[in-house]
């Protein structure tokens, strides 16, 4: 382990896992209410930054159909995939009510490569690099810290301001659930559907309400990702990483979502610090490494509730 990276790294990790909140934060949504483990999460991720990239006015051939500054084309990408999510609740997840469920996950994993072909079509393959991002990858802030490497931890402007508007947005969501009418709806949906149903809730109205806000969230996370790496097909396997942040905090709690992607930028940041690579990609290992040992001492996560079926 080399030693003086590892301030500069638990800092980046910290940052970093951020985003991978977020994005967590949509698919727990989705699970908490519906009880489908979204695995198109990541294309609705990728969609999203495509989509902003789009209204504030990309495009290869020089014929702009749209150039909104960032802030206009932000709202206005999330307006689409809100409609979108309604439309896959609509036609993709109702139809599956009371199927089996392989049956609705592999309808999950159907829909992540019409997404992502979809995409593919619309945009092109190409990354696009031209991402109308507020801060300049040289822009850093620099802060005095003995015993880091040159005594100094580096933190990059952009990445700062992602985590904090993923953090922002993750509170706020979470307030939304706990304290709003709609939000207790949700809660009650989630919690038992028949249940739901005899106190008078509208629990298809919720499913699609839970899915728009989904599409909401993707986006945000698709942009905040875009900020750092720029826009590509590539952003719709980031999923990959959020999958072991929701089980390591448990699959039913916006809190776990949070913590979990925190604690996985952390243990990916920690072993880039390594001075010795057992095997190579081992950051991408870790995050799956980290999950089997929590999930071996608390099988249903760090803040997962435990399920005790009476027979």
């Amino acid at each position: 382990m080399n030693w003086q990276l590892v301030p500069q790294q638990l800092v980046t990790g910290v940052l970093n896992g951020g985003i991978i909140a977020i994005i967590a934060l949509g698919i727990v949504l989705i699970y908490r209410s519906s009880e489908v483990f979204n695995f198109a999460h990541g294309q609705m991720v990728m969609l999203g930054a495509f989509l902003t990239w789009w209204f504030a006015g990309g495009n290869e051939t020089g014929k702009e159909l749209f150039n909104l500054p960032l802030w206009a084309a932000v709202p206005l990408a999330i307006v689409v995939m809100a409609a979108l999510g309604l439309v896959i609740e609509r036609l993709a997840l109702r139809p599956m009510t009371g199927q089996p469920l392989l049956a609705i996950i592999l309808m999950t994993l159907g829909l992540a490569q019409l997404l992502e072909g979809a995409t593919a079509i619309i945009f092109g393959i190409e990354p696009k690099n031209n991402f109308p991002a507020p801060f300049s990858p040289s822009d850093v802030i620099s802060i005095p810290f003995p015993g880091a490497f040159n005594d100094t931890i580096i933190i990059k402007q952009a990445l700062l301001a992602t985590f904090v508007v993923a953090i922002v947005a993750g509170l706020m969501f979470m307030l939304f659930f706990q304290y709003t009418r709609t939000g207790l709806a949700m809660r009650a949906t989630s919690a038992d559907h028949e249940l739901a149903r005899s106190v008078g809730i509208n629990v298809p109205r919720v499913f699609g309400l839970s899915w728009a806000i989904a599409g909401i969230i993707a986006t945000l996370g698709g942009v905040l990702l875009a900020t750092l790496t720029g826009v590509s097909l590539s952003l719709g396997v980031v999923a990959l990483v959020a999958f072991p942040a929701i089980l390591l905090g448990g699959l039913q709690s916006f809190v776990g979502a949070l913590i979990g992607g925190l604690l996985i930028g952390l243990a990916q940041a920690l072993v880039q610090a390594s001075s010795v690579q057992v095997v190579r990609n081992s950051s991408e290992i870790a995050p799956y490494l980290l999950l089997l040992v929590v999930l071996l001492i608390r099988p249903e996560g760090l803040f997962g509730e435990k399920r005790i079926e009476r027979v």
